[in-house]
């Protein structure tokens, strides 16, 4: 994974900048495009703040797109090697390429259930978590409303994002 100075971020074009920093929101290269507009910043907390603050004012349609946009936890596109390459060191970190069968299935039917109730995936960043404490979780936040994992999950993806920007930018 190549690596950035705050400082070669913003003096970068801004095709540069949305290359560099598109992973960090899940398959939406828009987040960073429209943070482009906003540098310089001083600080990876400034950059961050205004990426999730971009998310946060461009509505309900465009922040359930990128919902969307994320895996499933140990779901199909992880058996089939189909995830991103954060996704796939974040899964990996939490244990869950290593899954009993049981836990597995109990993946894919969490993952089943959680995508009825709400019409999105489930989203957790994982980094400090265990394969038990993410069903566990999982497992709670099913009997929340969809508002209230609407916000959930898009403070989930900010956490994601603060992660895969303190891994890439170096301070």
């Amino acid at each position: 994974m190549k690596h950035y100075t705050l400082e070669q971020l913003n003096s970068m074009n801004d095709a540069a900048f949305v290359a560099a920093l598109a992973g960090v929101f899940e398959h939406s290269p828009w987040v960073a495009e429209i943070a482009a507009k906003q540098r310089p910043f001083a600080s990876i907390d400034a950059l961050h703040r205004t990426m999730s603050g971009t998310v946060e004012t461009e509505g309900i349609a465009r922040q359930v797109a990128l919902i969307m946009a994320h895996p499933e936890l140990a779901g199909k596109a992880a058996v089939r090697g189909e995830l991103t390459a954060e996704s796939t060191r974040e899964q990996s970190g939490a244990g869950l390429d290593q899954c009993t069968q049981q836990e597995f299935e109990r993946l894919q039917y969490l993952n089943t259930a959680y995508r009825e109730k709400f019409g999105f995936p489930f989203i957790l960043a994982v980094r400090g978590y265990d394969r038990h404490g993410i069903i566990a979780n999982f497992e709670a936040r099913l009997n929340h409303n969809r508002p209230d994992e609407l916000r959930a999950s898009l403070d989930q993806i900010y956490r994601i994002a603060r992660f895969r920007l303190d891994e890439l930018i170096d301070a």
